[in-house]
């Protein structure tokens, strides 16, 4: 369900706890009441990640792109898969992707 985000893990790791920022964005996303606020909130995850997805494309040299090419359309196009749902989906969503990364942690 969530993104694929493995060939930067190790490096995120180190700058920041990613996984405790995500789990916190998405925690907003399901305590938000106001769906047009809710959607406002998915929208922008949609748009964070494309930027960043974009950035971190642009910073790997081609050997790496090239490995990760795959991987980063498979995010691409998960993102775009994102694009129009209504505030119980994003919801739906944003649980899911909290449980899988308190799965993840226990794992860990």
């Amino acid at each position: 369900m969530m993104l694929n985000w493995v060939f930067l893990e190790n490096k995120m790791k180190k700058e920041i706890k990613a996984d405790d920022v995500i789990f916190n964005f998405f925690k907003q996303i399901c305590d938000e009441k106001n769906d047009d606020k809710c959607v406002e909130l998915g929208n922008s995850w949609i748009n964070a990640m494309k930027t960043n997805l974009i950035n971190m494309s642009k910073n790997l040299d081609e050997v790496d792109k090239a490995k990760h090419q795959e991987n980063i359309d498979s995010n691409m196009n998960h993102l775009k898969s994102l694009k129009d749902k209504r505030a119980i989906e994003w919801r739906e969503y944003a649980t899911q992707c909290m449980i899988e990364i308190l799965d993840n942690k226990s794992k860990s």
